[in-house]
């Protein structure tokens, strides 16, 4: 965020600017969700942030539906990726923070994560015409390796976890899976990452923060896990280790 008090109680402070000082070596990708003149003034950013030191060949930011709930407490969200260079060859990071209070928004918004995810496959599979102008028709790097993750405020027994893990090959795309159940099991619930110091959103610790990998990845997974005791936000941390090589 940069310059919401709301948010951090200052007025000015902002949090990717932080965030680059505290990260060097690291490129830093902000997709704003929202953009927004302030009382105060000032131009106000709320979004998605991306940190890596592998090499990104390639960043964008799709704005999600944004359909009209009225009498609801909303606000724009985004999907941010970068497609970046790894010891596996291209993976195209995904991230993005779904809407908490509008279910109908919510819903629409998973779905448009996955034709997202649909989209690039689609042209990791079937290439544009090969450009090398220097232009901006350019050859792109695009892949069906993808992770998916973020903050998606729902829960495994709810319609959008299902929908998100719903593609399949004979679509076009390789099918996204939750992380979670393929390193731990299906018998083991997912760790909480929600509510677990701070009950003011419901008093029963939850998991809605996960990681979604394309099944190409799969054979890669080495570990996943939560930090359930930092409390320097009000979601865990979420750790996925891959395996290097092919």
């Amino acid at each position: 965020a940069i310059d919401y008090p709301g948010l951090t109680g200052d007025a000015g402070f902002d949090q990717v600017a932080k965030l680059r000082a505290l990260l060097p070596g690291y490129e830093v990708l902000f997709g704003a969700a929202v953009q927004e003149m302030g009382r105060h003034g000032r131009r106000q950013q709320f979004g998605n942030l991306i940190a890596t030191r592998l090499p990104v060949a390639q960043a964008q930011s799709y704005p999600l539906p944004y359909p009209a709930d009225g009498g609801v407490r909303t606000m724009p969200r985004i999907c941010t990726t970068a497609t970046v260079i790894s010891d596996l060859g291209p993976i195209r990071i995904m991230t993005s923070h779904l809407e908490f209070y509008s279910k109908p928004q919510r819903l629409a918004q998973a779905q448009a994560l996955l034709d997202i995810h649909r989209q690039a496959c689609g042209h990791a599979t079937h290439p544009p015409l090969d450009d090398e102008t220097g232009g901006p028709f350019q050859n792109k790097v695009h892949t069906t390796r993808t992770i998916l993750c973020g903050d998606f405020n729902f829960e495994t027994a709810d319609p959008e976890y299902a929908l998100i893990q719903s593609a399949n090959a004979s679509a076009g795309a390789t099918q996204l899976l939750d992380a979670w159940p393929l390193l731990h099991g299906t018998q083991q619930p997912h760790d909480p990452t929600f509510r677990l110091f701070d009950s003011r959103y419901g008093p029963v610790p939850i998991c809605c923060d996960f990681v979604f990998v394309s099944a190409d990845l799969r054979q890669n997974l080495r570990s996943l896990a939560v930090d359930g005791t930092t409390r320097a936000s009000d979601h865990q941390p979420v750790l996925l280790e891959l395996a290097g090589g092919a």
